[in-house]
C-alpha cells in the first residue's frame, strides 16, 4: 500500500439519488463504510462516505465520485470497493475498468467532467447535487448556501430583490414560463394578509425527473429561495406540495427543513432580522391535473384539485383567496445563485427568449439517459446527439417529444432548433417542465398520439367539457386508426377537435393536450395515411398492422433473432436465410430490434 496520501482528506461520494439506488447504490455505500471502519491504517481516518444526490448519467449508476483527486467511477458494484479504496482512496491510482468509457471513440476518461455528456453542461440549479449530502446542512453551507438569503434580508429591500429578479430575465421553468419577478411584484403590491409561498413539487409528466432530483439532491436551495422570496413578498407562511410517489424527496425535504429551522434559516426571527417564515410540506393526491396551478392550491386547501378560471391571478387570490406566489421546484434553486451573483450573469447566459439555464430529463430511445442542465438557446442536436450520445443501435432519430404529455412530436428537421421557451413554441410544441422523449424508426407515432391522449384523458379533472368529452372522442378516433378501422376524414376531425379544445377548455392542461396529435399529423401525415389507407404500420408497433418479413438478401443466417423469438415463429439454418412462421408470430418486434444487418421488415399491408 502507497504511502502518497493525499494532504486533504478524501470524500467518496455515492450517489444516492433514485436511478442509482435502484441499481443498488445504497449498498455500496454501507459497503464503504463498512471496509473503511475495519481499516486499521491511520489513513482511513483521512476519508469521508457521503451519500449524493442524482449525478445526471442514470444510464451508468450507480456513480461514485473520489475528491479531490476528480475520479469518477460508474457501474460500481459492491465487490468493487476493496479495489477502489486501496487503489483510490489509500492511493492515487484508478480502478481502470470502472471509468467511463466511451464505446464510439474507444477512450477512457479518469472525471466525469471530461465526458461529452458533462463538458456540455453549465449547472445552475443543478449546482450542488452530487457533491454534497443532502441530509447534511454543513455541507451546503460550505458551498456558499443561505449567503443569498443572509445578504437579502441585511443588504437589500425587498424592492431591490424584486428588481434583481426582474432584471435577471427568470422565467419559471414549470411550464407556463411567466416572468418570475413580475409574479413576485404582483404579490407584493396586492393588498390583503396573510401572503402565501408555494413549490410546485408535484412533477407528474412521464419521462420527467428534474425537480424530484433537485429535491432529493439539493432540497436546501429550494427552502433558500423561497425565504428570499418570502422576505421581498412579505409572506410568512410557505408550503412545498410534493408529488405522493416521491418518497425520498419526501425524506429530504422535511430532513433539510427541519434542520434549516434548528440553525436559525427557518422560523421566528430568522438571523435576527425580525422576519419569520415557515414551510409546511403537503403530499400530492396523485392527480396529475394537481401539478395545474389553481388545482394545487385547492388540493393544499383540502379541496378537490380542479382547475378554476384565471380571470384573477394567484398573486392577487390564490391560496385560501390570498396574494399567492407560487414557483416550481427549478425557479426555487436558482434564486439563491441570482442574488449572490447578480441579476447581469444570469442575464448574460442563454438565448434572447429564454435567460439562464434549464434541466431536462433526457430519456427515450438516446444512448445517455439522464439529467442534464444546459443554457437557454442550446440545440436539440447538442442535448440529443452530443450530450445524449445519439440515438440507441445507432438507429435513425425519428423525432423528440417535448413538455410533457401536452407537448409536441418534433422531427428530425427541426434538430438545429435553438431550445428556448419561443422557438419550441413555433414548432407546436412547448418547453413544459423539461422532459424530452427521444424516439427512433421504430416508434410509431400514431401510437404515440393516442398513448398521450388516453394519458390526458384519465388525468384530466373532468370539470370542463371541451377537455372532457374532446379527449375520450380524440382517443376512440385514435383507437380506430391503430385498429385498421380508420377513415381519411379522421384526420380533419381530429384537427377540428383540437381547435375545439384548444379555444374552450378551462386550464392549460385541456388548452395544450391536442399538441401530441396536431403535431404528429403535421409532421407524420404520410405515417397516419399508411395507417389507413394501406392497413400497415411502418414502425411495427400497431400489432393488428403489423407483420414482419425478413429479407433473404440482407439475411446473413447469423440465428440471432431465431434465437430472441419467444413465439419460436423464425425458421432457417446458420449460415442460410430464415423466415418468419406468420402463424405462430406474435408481432412483438424483438426480431426487429435485434437484428443488426437490417433484413427484417414491416411488410405493406396490400401485400399481406
Amino acid at each position: 500500500m502507497s504511502d502518497l496520501i493525499s494532504a486533504e482528506k478524501k470524500k467518496i461520494l455515492v450517489c444516492c439519488g433514485t436511478g442509482c439506488v435502484a441499481n443498488g447504490s445504497m449498498k455500496v455505500y454501507e459497503e464503504f463504510i463498512k471496509h473503511l471502519s475495519g481499516l486499521s491504517d491511520a489513513a482511513a481516518v483521512e476519508a469521508v462516505v457521503k451519500s449524493t444526490g442524482c449525478n445526471g448519467l442514470c444510464e451508468r449508476g450507480p456513480i461514485v465520485k473520489i475528491q479531490p483527486d476528480d475520479i469518477s467511477y460508474f457501474k460500481v458494484r459492491m465487490e468493487d470497493v476493496p479495489e477502489i479504496i486501496e487503489k483510490s482512496v489509500l492511493d492515487t491510482k484508478v480502478v481502470a475498468r470502472l471509468l467511463y468509457h466511451d464505446n464510439t471513440t474507444g477512450k477512457s476518461f479518469r472525471s466525469h467532467k471530461e465526458t461529452d455528456f458533462y463538458k456540455g453542461q453549465y449547472k445552475i440549479a443543478l449546482r450542488n447535487i452530487g457533491e454534497i449530502d443532502p441530509g447534511n446542512i454543513d455541507d451546503y453551507i460550505e458551498r456558499g448556501g443561505y449567503s443569498a438569503l443572509k445578504k437579502a434580508l441585511f443588504q437589500l429591500s425587498p424592492e431591490e430583490i424584486i428588481g434583481i429578479i426582474k432584471k435577471s430575465g427568470l422565467r419559471g421553468r414549470g411550464g407556463a414560463g411567466f416572468p418570475t419577478g413580475i409574479k413576485w411584484e404582483e404579490c407584493k403590491n396586492s393588498e390583503g394578509s396573510p401572503k402565501y409561498v408555494i413549490c410546485n413539487g408535484d412533477e407528474g409528466d412521464p419521462g420527467a425527473f428534474m425537480d424530484r432530483s433537485i429535491m432529493e439532491g439539493d432540497p436546501n436551495s429550494i427552502i433558500e429561495g423561497m425565504a428570499v422570496c418570502a422576505h421581498a413578498v412579505g409572506a410568512e407562511e410557505g408550503y412545498i406540495y410534493i408529488r405522493d410517489e416521491y418518497g425520498l424527496a419526501l425524506k429530504n425535504m422535511s430532513a433539510a427543513i427541519q434542520e434549516a429551522e434548528k440553525h436559525g434559516f427557518l422560523g421566528e426571527d430568522i438571523l435576527g432580522s425580525g422576519m419569520s417564515f415557515r414551510i409546511n410540506i403537503v403530499r400530492g393526491g396523485g392527480a396529475f391535473v394537481c401539478g395545474e396551478s389553481t388545482a394545487l392550491m385547492a388540493s393544499i386547501e383540502g379541496k378537490v384539485g380542479e382547475p378554476r378560471a384565471k380571470y384573477i391571478h394567484s398573486t392577487k387570490k390564490g391560496l385560501w383567496g390570498k396574494p399567492t406566489v407560487l414557483n416550481n421546484v427549478e425557479t426555487w434553486a436558482n434564486i439563491p445563485e441570482i442574488i449572490n451573483k447578480g441579476c447581469e450573469w444570469f442575464n448574460s447566459i442563454g438565448a434572447e427568449y429564454g435567460k439562464g439555464t434549464k434541466v431536462f430529463s433526457l430519456v427515450g430511445k438516446v444512448k445517455n439517459t439522464g439529467l442534464v442542465e444546459v443554457p437557454l438557446g442550446t440545440t436539440l442536436r447538442e442535448l440529443i446527439m452530443n450530450i445524449g450520445g445519439g440515438i440507441i443501435g445507432d438507429r435513425k432519430f425519428k423525432a423528440v417529444q417535448t413538455g410533457g404529455p401536452s407537448g409536441g412530436c418534433i422531427p428530425e428537421k427541426y434538430l438545429d432548433l435553438e431550445v428556448d421557451f419561443h422557438s419550441l413554441e413555433s414548432v407546436g410544441s412547448m418547453m413544459g417542465s423539461g422532459g424530452m422523449i427521444v424516439m427512433d424508426d421504430r416508434t410509431c407515432m400514431v401510437e404515440v398520439a393516442k398513448y398521450y391522449i388516453k394519458f390526458l384523458s384519465e388525468e384530466s379533472c373532468g370539470k370542463c367539457v371541451p377537455c372532457r368529452e374532446g379527449l375520450r372522442q380524440m382517443l376512440n378516433v385514435l383507437q380506430g386508426i391503430t385498429r385498421g378501422e380508420g377513415k381519411e376524414s379522421d384526420i380533419n376531425l381530429l384537427l377540428e377537435f383540437g381547435e375545439m379544445m384548444k379555444e374552450a377548455s378551462l386550464c392549460a392542461l385541456g388548452k395544450t393536450a391536442p399538441n401530441p396529435v396536431i403535431t404528429t399529423i403535421r409532421y407524420f401525415m404520410d405515417e397516419y395515411l399508411e395507417h389507413i389507407l394501406n392497413k400497415n404500420c411502418p414502425a411495427g408497433v400497431c400489432k393488428p398492422l403489423t407483420m414482419f418479413e425478413i429479407d433473404e438478401n440482407l439475411c446473413r443466417g447469423c440465428g440471432i433473432c431465431k434465437k430472441s423469438c419467444p413465439a419460436d415463429a423464425i425458421r432457417g439454418q446458420l449460415k442460410a436465410p430464415h423466415s418468419i412462421d406468420v402463424s405462430k408470430c406474435i408481432r412483438c418486434g424483438s426480431c426487429i430490434d435485434i437484428c443488426s444487418f437490417k433484413a427484417i421488415h414491416t411488410a405493406r399491408g396490400a401485400e399481406k
